[in-house]
């Protein structure tokens, strides 16, 4: 990985070099996926489906190219790809493109209080619609998910199962195919968030078994105005539309309307396109890395960072064995907001507040933590450079704020 691919880095922020540490946030990009955008933008620049001349053929050639990519990353089928402009969207679809149409009163959600609000809501919220209730699986006590867990509150009535594949505050990986193997056996229906998985380490929807997955491009160097929802097409072709007009048709009448087959129904009016290409060139230079070896890279930095970080007296690490590049701390007495000045004046970019995981934040007792997440162009300098930053702040704070 060449550093001078990310032009971004060459930025002072404060008049300090920068150093990115908010990538479970969103995650730079490479001038290959920059040039990629900017061929469409400016050479290819046409809708896609729609037009019988060559510059419109050209430009779904490349939409479409990117649907592949994408299915070919995760080992799925085309025709399982859909682009949203989100993962927030795509979680979305689900809950009610499936779950308003399938649950009913009584039937019963499960959920944890590890998941980011994207993953939670949704379902939530067809909950109070149908009168299905929300079942969370207890969380083992440093803040994992387990199979253990789990069984404990599967019951038949238990009809959808909606996990994060990986925290974005802890960093832990949920052992998704064997929650998925218990799923199917028992027809229930899974739902993945893998927004903060799919940049990190391998994912092969085949191998897991899931019937929903979605994951965004903006993390995992793509552009921001794409996401992806995985679905098996037999779960696609059942469930319902959730945006209509333009694309998605097959017959339309003034009494009724048929619509075209998964992916496309999904994709009404004019996709996005220039994203889209765009995160098939982030695709390109990922697997032109090798998704083991970035993640090994990035847990050897973290392994670095925690034993720098764990010298600093007073540091709570909250999830110091976590098994990807998150790290979640604070410093005790300071507010998290607090010591993300101190980080920014040092031109260090890291995260601070609740990260969209309110519920998780009671499970800590912590109304807010900093977390520092890593990828694949960060260094040692960096990890120095955030340690150096938090000798600063407790010098600051000596006395404390919090």
């Amino acid at each position: 990985m060449n550093r001078d691919d990310f032009p971004i880095l060459k930025e002072l922020m404060n008049g300090k070099p920068l150093v990115y540490l908010d990538n479970g946030a969103t995650s730079l990009r490479p001038l290959q996926v920059l040039e990629a955008t900017n061929f469409y933008d400016s050479k290819k620049t046409a809708n896609v489906h729609r037009g019988v001349y060559k510059l419109s053929n050209e430009a779904t050639e490349l939409y479409e190219g990117a649907r592949q990519k994408v299915a070919d990353f995760i080992n799925a089928d085309y025709k399982e790809i859909v682009f949203t402009k989100s993962a927030t969207e795509a979680l979305n679809m689900v809950a009610m493109g499936y779950g308003l149409s399938n649950l009913k009163e009584g039937d019963e959600i499960i959920t944890t209080e590890i998941e980011h609000h994207s993953s939670f809501l949704p379902w939530q919220n067809i909950a109070n619609i149908t009168g299905a209730k929300l079942v969370k699986i207890p969380l083992t006590e440093d803040g994992r998910i387990t199979v253990e867990n789990l069984k404990k509150v599967i019951t038949r009535k238990t009809k959808v199962i909606a996990i994060t594949y990986v925290s974005n505050v802890m960093g832990y990986i949920t052992p998704i195919q064997k929650i998925c193997e218990i799923a199917n056996e028992l027809g229930i229906v899974t739902s993945i968030d893998a927004a903060q998985a799919a940049p990190h380490i391998v994912v092969d929807v085949k191998k897991l078994n899931c019937d929903f997955l979605s994951f965004t491009g903006h993390k995992m160097l793509g552009p921001t105005g794409v996401g992806v929802l995985y679905g098996k097409f037999n779960r696609l072709q059942e469930m319902k539309p959730v945006n209509f007009g333009g694309e998605m048709i097959d017959l339309v009448e003034f009494e009724k309307s048929t619509y075209k087959d998964a992916p496309f129904k999904f994709e009404a009016g004019t996709p996005v396109i220039s994203a889209a290409i765009g995160l098939g060139a982030a695709i390109d230079y990922l697997e032109n890395l090798g998704m083991c070896n970035i993640h090994m890279y990035e847990m050897k930095l973290r392994n670095y960072a925690i034993e720098e970080l764990k010298k600093i007296e007073g540091i709570q690490i909250f999830n110091e064995n976590a098994e990807t590049g998150i790290i979640s701390f604070n410093l005790e007495g300071v507010h998290p907001h607090d010591m993300a000045t101190v980080y920014d004046s040092e031109g260090v970019c890291v995260r601070a507040g609740h990260h969209c995981a309110q519920l998780l934040m009671k499970w800590l007792k912590q109304p807010a933590t900093l977390r520092a997440s890593i990828y694949i162009y960060n260094n040692e300098a960096d990890i120095k450079a955030l340690v150096d930053a938090t000798k600063k702040g407790k010098e600051i704070f000596k006395d404390g704020f919090f």
